[in-house]
């Protein structure tokens, strides 16, 4: 029986997944297998001498100490791409607040709360429905920086609005490009697709290599009157230079996830309260997917969405299976190998990826392995976070 321990408000459809039979499940778990949370910082938190693993019900694992759950051989899991169509909606919903007068406008018509006369209210708007006049998306330019799952869903609903896309991601991914559209044009740089932007949205994670992409020398580049729109994470954003472009008229807006004291009380920054990924069906993807990667670790030794680990995954081929880490050097699996044939178990599938300085294997045997065995595996310096999944 697994135990998951559980923080925040996790979706029931969700937590629905884990089998009565083989979890327990509640926040109250003690010695836990596994974690799942949302928002819960696990910094300056023990970690249990039983934690295999921990699933994050979203993309950012910034609440997570993932070093040191690292060197402990705890996978930490991600749900990437399940928020992604609640993201691109409000990013499209930023985009049309920015460029219409949809938000004096509605400040305007509430206003008029004391007016009783409907026609009279109809006359004074007809005539003051001037200066919340806009400009509209189509034929315009969406710079898209970073082409994940979100900023690829982006740069599509931009397309079909028949705005022109150019888009810069130096890290994109194979499956991310073939993905993307071949109608989005590439920039070489930041500062290049920044020029030619009539909008720049930001879709990159909140790295130490993105700490204040988006800086001053960056918005120098920027047209006048061009709108950003950060629903990435905060700091890839540099505030005060943001402030200091949209005093300037260098920026005409600024549309953020991450209110600051400093954004508000602006005509020209609409700051939300980090809503991204709150809609119904975003925390029901989040939550179904962080539980199925769990089972599937937990159950099977296989790793998909981890970012500390190696993606790697084997079908079972019997009914007993060893997975276990090692510092990625030379001769540590031939090692392994040699203790395994001494004790006349036979190896009946195997595999091996790496991720920089770590390793995982995943080794199906023939039978129960014997326990002086698994204890000389143990033994072995270079390897850690050994595991025997048996169900013979």
């Amino acid at each position: 029986m697994f135990k998951v321990k559980t923080y925040n408000a996790i979706s029931e459809v969700g937590l629905a997944r884990f089998s009565a039979e083989k979890y327990r499940v509640s926040d109250a778990e003690e010695s836990p297998d596994a974690l799942m949370l949302r928002s819960q910082k696990l910094h300056g938190m023990d970690v249990p001498e039983s934690l295999l693993a921990v699933a994050r019900a979203g993309a950012g694992v910034n609440n997570i100490p993932v070093e040191d759950y690292t060197a402990k051989g705890v996978v930490v899991f991600n749900t990437p791409g399940a928020n992604a169509n609640s993201v691109k909606e409000l990013v499209l919903a930023g985009m049309l607040l920015s460029s219409r007068g949809i938000v004096p406008g509605l400040a305007y018509s509430q206003s008029l709360s004391d007016m009783d006369d409907a026609a009279e209210m109809n006359v004074l708007l007809e005539k003051q429905k001037k200066q919340f006049a806009g400009s509209e998306l189509r034929g315009k330019t969406l710079g898209v920086i970073g082409l994940g799952a979100i900023g690829s869903l982006v740069a599509d609903t931009a397309l079909s609005l028949d705005m022109d896309v150019i888009g810069y991601d130096p890290a994109i991914s194979v499956e991310a490009a073939w993905r993307l559209q071949s109608r989005v044009q590439r920039a070489e740089n930041i500062n290049a697709l920044i020029a030619r932007s009539d909008y720049i949205t930001l879709h990159v994670p909140a790295i130490d290599a993105t700490k204040h992409m988006i800086n001053s020398d960056a918005l120098a580049n920027a047209k006048a009157g061009a709108v950003l729109l950060n629903f990435a994470r905060g700091g890839v954003v540099d505030t005060e230079a943001v402030v200091a472009a949209l005093d300037a008229g260098k920026l005409g807006r600024y549309v953020c996830d991450f209110p600051e004291p400093r954004l508000l009380g602006r005509d020209d920054v609409l700051a939300m309260p980090h809503i991204g990924a709150s809609t119904r069906e975003a925390e029901e993807n989040c939550a179904r997917m962080a539980a199925d990667q769990l089972m599937d670790y937990l159950e099977n030794g296989n790793i998909k969405n981890s970012v500390n680990f190696p993606a790697i995954a084997m079908q079972r081929e019997s009914c007993c299976r060893l997975t276990f880490a090692n510092h990625n050097v030379a001769g540590v699996l031939g090692d392994v190998l040699s203790i395994i044939k001494r004790y006349d178990v036979n190896v009946t599938d195997m595999v091996n990826k790496s991720r920089g300085e770590l390793a995982y294997n995943i080794l199906d045997i023939e039978s129960n392995p014997p326990e002086a065995m698994i204890e000389e595996l143990r033994g072995l310096q270079q390897l850690f976070a050994m595991r025997v999944i048996c169900d013979c």
